[in-house]
């Protein structure tokens, strides 16, 4: 199976593509948080909505293994939806999300309320990065604006996916975000030899809904003293910025 997932009903089967960096044995959290998007996407709603935030909090490292996803509508308004996702690993909740929709109405606005360009090399101009730091990785394309994926510091990614996440879907724009947004804490300040800083969740907020198929994240990070750290990401595409992604981080001494 190439795709990442292939779903049937409520059964999630988990492709060994979606194997993440820190373990071969758990899930990249691009995948997850990529099938929580496909998931409240497919939710239908009473006029036309778009995604405006989705938290996702992983419970538990997501292993390589059949999940079940359940899905529920918190609230459902004539402006608003908030859905709930769930996946399951057996017994175990493994990640719990939620996503808000909110109702799309063009408007015409001043013309001081203006998009924020981004003033780096655009992917056809930035460095092919070649790091492979997973299998989920190898079905992406990377291309470095500023700095490094990997290295300590800073840095401004574009991101591409070029593999099928949920088998026989197409790949959504905001399930291209939230794959991009993940990727928050290689911002960090520290040498992945020697440390580990694992993200506990992911918040992403949309502005508007982005284009294309690359994202740029231009991200950095912030390290506390106690073992806490936090990822921050102004999201963009080729038009300008979009969006906010932050993570909250583990920090540990491998």
């Amino acid at each position: 199976m190439d795709a990442i997932y292939r779903v049937e009903g409520n059964r999630v089967i988990t492709g060994p593509n979606a194997a993440g960096p820190w373990d071969p044995r758990m899930q990249h959290g691009s995948a997850p948080a990529a099938l929580v998007l496909w998931a409240a996407e497919a939710i239908p709603t009473s006029q036309p909505m778009r995604i405006a935030r989705v938290t996702v909090d992983l419970m538990r490292p997501v292993p390589l293994a059949p999940l079940t996803l359940e899905t529920e509508v918190l609230r459902e308004g004539r402006k608003i939806q908030l859905c709930a996702i769930r996946l399951r690993a057996g017994d175990t909740l493994v990640v719990d999300a939620t996503v808000l929709k909110i109702k799309t109405r063009m408007q015409t606005l001043p013309p001081e309320v203006a998009e924020l360009a981004v003033e780096l090399p655009g992917p056809d101009q930035a460095r092919e990065d070649g790091s492979t730091s997973s299998r989920f990785v190898t079905g992406m394309s990377i291309r470095a604006a500023r700095g490094r994926i990997g290295a300590p510091g800073p840095a401004a990614i574009w991101f591409r996916i070029d593999r099928p996440l949920v088998e026989g879907s197409a790949i959504s724009q905001a399930m291209r975000a939230v794959v991009a947004a993940d990727f928050c804490n290689t911002s960090v300040m520290l040498d992945f030899r020697h440390w580990t800083f694992l993200n506990a969740d992911l918040t992403v907020n949309f502005a508007r809904a982005p284009v294309g198929d690359w994202i740029l994240l231009d991200a950095e990070s912030w390290i506390g003293p106690d073992g806490a750290g936090l990822a921050m990401a102004r999201l963009a595409d080729q038009r300008g910025y979009f969006g906010r992604a932050i993570q909250s981080l583990v920090i540990e001494k491998r």
